[in-house]
C-alpha cells in the first residue's frame, strides 16, 4: 500500500490508514483487524457479526453490510418500527432514489423491499387500516439472531466518537433487550454460521 498508493505521503500513513478503516466500516460494514503485526497484515471482517454482504453474484457491486446497519439503526432509533417514507427521506439525503441505480448498493427499492426482506433481515408490511396503503419496516428474525440493539448502538456511538451511554434512552432499551435475551437460550442456526462466514478477505498494505 505504501509503495503503490501513497508513496509521497508515507509519513502520514497512520492517519490515512485510520481514516480508510473508518470509511470501510461506515460505508461497507467491514472492520479492518490486524492479523499479524510483524507482517502488517490485516483482515476484513463483517461488522456486528452479520453474515450478509449482498455480494451474491459477480456483478461488481460492493458489500452492502453498511447499508443494512444503517437501516437497522434507524428502525431501532425510531421505536423499532419506521414508516417507509422516513426511510426514503434518509436515503434521498444520501443521494439514493427509488428506481435509480446506486454504484455501491444497486437499486435501493429492490434492496430494502425485496433482497433484505427475503434474507429475513427486514420485515416490510402494510400499516394496519391504512387507506391508501402505507408501509413500514421492522427488524426481521435474522437481524435479531445475528446482532443486537446494543451492538448497533455501539456501532453508531463509535462512528460518532462517543459512548453508547450518551444515547441514554436507546441505551436503556438496548440494555433491557440484552437482559431479556440473556434469560433465553438461542436456538437459531444463524449465529452458528456467523463466525465461519464473517471473515471475507485479507489485505497486505
Amino acid at each position: 500500500m505504501l509503495k503503490s498508493v501513497i508513496r509521497e505521503h508515507k509519513d502520514n500513513f497512520p492517519d490515512i490508514f485510520s481514516k480508510v478503516c473508518e470509511c470501510m466500516e461506515v460505508v461497507f460494514g467491514l472492520e479492518v483487524k490486524e492479523v499479524d503485526p510483524t507482517r502488517h497484515s490485516y483482515e476484513l471482517v463483517k461488522t456486528l457479526n452479520l453474515t450478509y454482504d449482498g455480494m451474491l453474484s459477480n456483478d461488481g457491486r460492493m458489500p452492502k453490510t453498511g447499508f443494512l446497519i444503517l437501516i437497522l439503526g434507524m428502525i431501532f432509533m425510531e421505536g423499532n418500527c419506521v414508516p417507509e417514507e422516513k426511510i426514503w427521506k434518509l436515503l434521498n439525503t444520501m443521494g439514493m432514489y427509488a428506481g435509480q441505480e446506486d454504484f455501491i448498493y444497486g437499486e435501493p427499492r429492490k434492496l430494502i423491499t425485496k433482497d433484505l426482506v427475503e434474507e429475513q433481515y427486514l420485515q416490510y408490511r402494510q400499516v394496519p387500516h391504512s387507506d391508501p396503503p402505507d408501509y413500514e419496516f421492522l427488524w426481521g428474525p435474522r437481524a435479531y439472531a445475528e446482532t443486537s440493539k446494543m451492538k448497533v448502538l455501539e456501532f453508531f456511538a463509535k462512528i460518532s466518537g462517543t459512548d453508547p451511554t450518551s444515547f441514554l434512552f436507546w441505551y436503556e432499551e438496548a440494555l433491557r433487550d440484552e437482559r431479556s435475551q440473556a434469560r433465553t437460550v438461542p436456538g437459531d442456526d444463524t449465529t452458528a454460521i456467523a463466525s465461519e462466514n464473517s471473515s471475507v478477505t485479507s489485505i497486505l498494505p
